[in-house]
Order: C-alpha cells, then sequence, then structure tokens
C-alpha cells in the first residue's frame, strides 16, 4: 500500500475532529452569545414587541429604555459603589495573600504545611452557611451600613484560593536567585518586594482579576450589609430595580445591559494578563 493511500485515512479523521471540535465550540458559544443578543435587543423593545416578536429585529426602536437607566443617578452611584469596594478587596487579597504565600513558599517553619492545610479548609467553607454569624459579628462592630463591612468578609473568604495560587508560582522561583540576592545584602523584605513580586505580575494580574470579578458579582453579602441605597452595589441595585420595574421587561432588559458593560469592558482589558499568568502557572507546574 502506497504511503498517500494510508495517510488518506488518517487526513479524513483529522478533518472529522476539526469538524467535530469546532461544532462544540459553535453549540457552546450560541449558548452566550444568543441571551446576551436577546438582552441587548429586547432593551430597544416596548413590552408589546417583546410578547409579540420577541426574537426579532425592535420595529421602531426605543433607546428611550437604555438613556433612562443612563441618566439615572442611583446607576451610577452603584457603578462607584461596585469599584470601590472591588478595588479595595483585591488590594487586600492581594497584598496579604503575596505576604502570607511568600512564607509559606519560602520558608521552612514547624507546622507550616498543617497551618497552610489550615487556609485550604477555607476552600471547602460555604459562603452561605456563614452569613448569619457574619451579620452579627458586623452588628457588634458596627459595620453595616459600611463598605468595610463587605470589603473585609470578601478579602477574608478570597483568602485561601489566592494563597494557594501565588504560592505554587513562588516555589517556582529559583532558590538561586534569592541566594544571589542575599549575597548582595537585600533582607528577605527586600527579595520580596524588590525581586519576586516584579517577576511574579502574571500571577499577581490572575488573582487580581478573580478578586475583582469574584466582588463585583457578589450579590448576598451586600445585600445583607447595606440598608442605605447609597452603598448599593450593582447585582443589589439590580434586584431592586427589578421588584420597582416588574411589569417593564424591556426597561429591566436594558439595566441588566448596561450593568454587564463595566464587567466586560475590565474582562477586555484584563484578558491578556490573566490568560498569561494561567499560561505562565500551568508552563511552570
Amino acid at each position: 500500500m502506497s504511503n498517500h493511500a494510508r495517510e488518506a485515512p488518517s487526513r479524513v479523521v483529522v478533518r472529522l475532529k476539526g469538524i467535530g471540535l469546532h461544532t462544540i465550540v459553535w453549540v457552546i458559544g450560541s449558548f452566550i452569545v444568543v441571551p446576551i443578543v436577546f438582552g441587548v435587543l429586547g432593551g430597544f423593545k416596548n413590552n408589546q414587541q417583546l410578547s409579540t416578536n420577541p426574537f426579532g429585529l425592535p420595529d421602531p426602536w426605543v433607546p428611550s429604555n437604555y438613556t433612562d437607566v443612563l441618566f439615572s443617578s442611583s446607576f451610577w452611584r452603584q457603578i462607584g459603589s461596585s469599584t470601590v469596594i472591588a478595588l479595595a478587596t483585591t488590594l487586600i487579597v492581594v497584598m496579604v495573600s503575596a505576604m502570607a504565600a511568600y512564607i509559606f513558599a519560602r520558608f521552612a517553619f514547624k507546622g507550616r504545611e498543617l497551618l497552610f492545610t489550615f487556609f485550604a479548609v477555607g476552600l471547602m467553607f460555604p459562603f452561605a452557611v456563614a452569613i448569619l454569624p457574619l451579620f452579627v459579628l458586623l452588628r457588634s462592630l458596627d459595620l453595616l451600613d459600611n463598605p468595610f463591612g463587605v470589603i473585609l468578609p470578601q478579602a477574608a473568604f478570597g483568602l485561601p484560593v489566592t494563597i494557594i495560587i501565588l504560592r505554587q508560582f513562588f516555589r517556582t522561583i529559583p532558590g538561586e536567585i534569592e541566594e544571589a540576592a542575599t549575597l548582595d545584602g537585600c533582607t528577605p523584605f527586600g527579595f520580596f518586594w524588590r525581586i519576586l513580586l516584579p517577576m511574579a505580575r502574571p500571577a499577581l494580574a490572575t488573582v487580581s482579576v478573580l478578586a475583582v470579578v469574584g466582588s463585583w458579582n457578589n450579590f448576598m453579602l451586600p445585600l445583607v450589609v447595606f440598608n442605605d441605597p447609597d452603598w448599593w452595589t450593582l447585582p443589589v441595585g439590580l434586584q431592586q430595580f427589578k421588584g420597582q420595574y416588574s411589569a417593564d421587561t424591556a426597561r429591566i432588559l436594558a439595566y441588566v445591559v448596561l450593568a454587564m458593560v463595566p464587567a466586560l469592558a475590565f474582562y477586555s482589558v484584563a484578558e491578556r494578563q490573566l490568560i498569561g499568568g494561567l499560561a505562565s502557572g500551568a508552563m511552570k507546574g
């Protein structure tokens, strides 16, 4: 049998595999894109169009659903609140986790693995179970209707996964670099601040994106902590908006679409850092 005859079936198999993979990607993508397109177009309709022509183009277009939300002061206040809380949470999580991960990765001391396991157990602790005692604790500390009542618990629950990711990354840094820095008179903190953190920039970017997304999407904790509308985050504001305009589905769709825009914009900016950090961690792991 000639080489050409033997290569033909393999090419067919490769082509069939490619078609199958592309089909799966298109099916999965459609489950993501179709609801978004439906929401965007639905926001340009009125309720009558949504009931009679839910999947068609708006006729006529109703941009007032979007403009009413955009000119609403409460919407921008919620974006500002979500942004402040997300950035503060991320800063605390990354700084504290980086220092803890450095200790766990570069120092040997009695009980290190036991203490690290204690942090890892936090991954298995569901947030919903802690909400009642957490509410009592925040009330006793007078942190209700206070942004720190959301920032500090979010940071605490974000520590386990961040420490695990950063510790694994820090352990891949060659020990010879630390030895050379020590011979040059660099202190352990100096090595951590001047050398280790710049080298760990991809990992820091990855955990920062995860912390921002986790804070931005958090609904239960802000709902419990904030009674003052001035501190409502976007998820809480969306829930209240839905209750206020329960009969106006088109306006609710417009609000949902606009609430997604900041998160999508942030992801589009941070996508390269996130993928680069995950790929770097995978190669080093």
